[in-house]
């Protein structure tokens, strides 16, 4: 639908490629001292109708989000006044609640909000299950140092969980969470440890069919784990008799009092190429994986061969990737500055980065992508700022300063929901949209 407004001698129109239905109402109502079309660049239509609902916008001209007026934009972009100047207008990606904080006995170093609860792993060496703010459900208890990272690698009939999570006493674990669980805070223990790697696992990532999960650490080396035991992986936990001594290790009583086996894993394969910490690995298709490392690299590898397709020198240490936006061919990263790159591989004879954000003033150590848009980023900061991003724009659309220290995981959650634990021992969650 187009329609059509001429304010202060300009010819507007103004299109929607969105559902019209849903979201556009029949009259914009007017604020005293604020003209209809500032009233639409400054918070987007105030539906006067009670049968709508208020819901911000944000405008394109050009397929560029305007920020500032618009009488700025068209001088800053040459437009002249005497053309009719096509505005678009699209829901805006904004959180604007914020839950009160669910609080950790140490720092938050690690968030996945890809299912519709969210995994947060701590340096109090414990992995933790969420379904609202303050509503902890159950408690991942086995690892004897701090939890670097956490994720989903599968959800079972919608109400269970495959979760893995890595930590710096040099293990991977996954673990079976039962969703339909009433009890909160509900200690579990994991069914399977991997083992391989010599230094702390700093990252983890699962293919999108859960057989597999892929592990970066600090000893410079990718590891991939099959997420089910193979024949002969298992180590059953029996009494065992020395002489006529039946003796019982303490870690096997632990494991028997809840009723699993010890299994195991060895990696199925590994990677080999970083000569520092892989600091971040992203698993997007089934059979490419991407790294990122401190020795100012990011690489993507075919699995099959184990060789890297792609060597790209980054000039900074890499803290984070992921990989998504146009035909989820992006790479956006963040490290040792305050710059938020995205690369677009693709592009033949230079590995520039197509977009440069830097509004952060410290490192950056996490970036998500939306994952029902190409053009929105969210990103982290030690500065104790989130910033949300739109490629279509060099401000950031939101800044979100509630954390008291350092921020050190995020993730979207729910859609347009956010998630992020930092040094403050703080989970907090800032919602999509405000309760009515």
């Amino acid at each position: 639908m187009n329609w059509s407004r001429r304010p202060r001698g300009l010819d507007l129109q103004i299109i929607a490629k969105i559902n019209i239905a849903h979201w556009l109402p029949k009259q914009f109502s007017r604020r005293p001292g604020i003209s209809m079309l500032g009233l639409i660049f400054i918070r987007g239509p105030d539906l006067g109708n009670d049968d709508w609902k208020h819901e911000p916008f944000d405008f394109l001209i050009q397929n560029e989000l305007v920020r500032m007026s618009l009488e700025e934009f068209l001088l800053a972009k040459g437009i002249s006044a005497e053309k009719t100047v096509e505005i678009e207008y699209i829901r805006a990606v904004a959180p604007r609640k914020e839950e009160d904080p669910s609080l950790h006995d140490d720092w938050v170093s690690a968030v996945d909000g890809s299912s519709r609860f969210i995994l947060t792993g701590c340096y109090d060496g414990l992995g933790r299950v969420w379904k609202a703010a303050g509503v902890c459900t159950h408690i991942l208890d086995g690892h004897s140092d701090a939890v670097t990272s956490v994720g989903v690698v599968k959800t079972i009939d919608d109400d269970n969980l495959v979760v893995a999570t890595g930590s710096k006493d040099r293990t991977v674990k996954l673990w079976k969470v039962d969703a339909e669980s009433q009890d909160e805070n509900q200690k579990i223990r994991a069914y399977r440890t991997l083992r391989g790697h010599t230094a702390s696992v700093q990252s983890l990532a699962a293919q999108s069919t859960g057989d597999m999960v892929c592990s970066g650490s600090w000893d410079c080396r990718i590891n991939l784990w099959q997420t089910e035991s193979n024949e002969g992986d298992v180590v059953s936990l029996k009494k065992r008799k020395k002489g006529s001594e039946e003796e019982e290790s303490q870690s096997e009583l632990k494991q028997e009092l809840i009723g699993y086996e010890v299994k195991m894993g060895e990696a199925v394969s590994t990677l080999v190429g970083h000569t520092q910490s892989v600091s971040s690995v992203v698993w997007p298709e089934h059979g490419t994986i991407y790294s990122a490392s401190w020795d100012h690299s990011i690489r993507r590898w075919d699995v099959e061969t184990g060789k890297d397709t792609l060597n790209m020198y980054c000039g900074k240490a890499i803290n984070c990737i992921d990989v998504g936006g146009e035909s989820s061919a992006l790479i956006a990263g963040g490290g040792s500055d305050p710059i938020l790159r995205v690369w677009d591989p693709r592009k033949p004879g230079t590995l520039a980065p197509s977009f440069l954000f830097q509004s952060h003033t410290s490192w950056i150590t996490a970036c998500k992508w939306h994952t029902r848009s190409w053009f929105h980023l969210l990103s982290a900061s030690h500065d104790g700022k989130l910033m949300l991003w739109d490629l279509r724009t060099a401000w950031p659309l939101a800044k979100i300063e509630s954390h008291e220290d350092k921020v050190l995981a995020a993730d979207w959650w729910n859609g347009d929901s956010v998630v992020s634990g930092g040094a403050d021992s703080k989970l907090r969650i800032f919602s999509e949209a405000e309760e009515r």
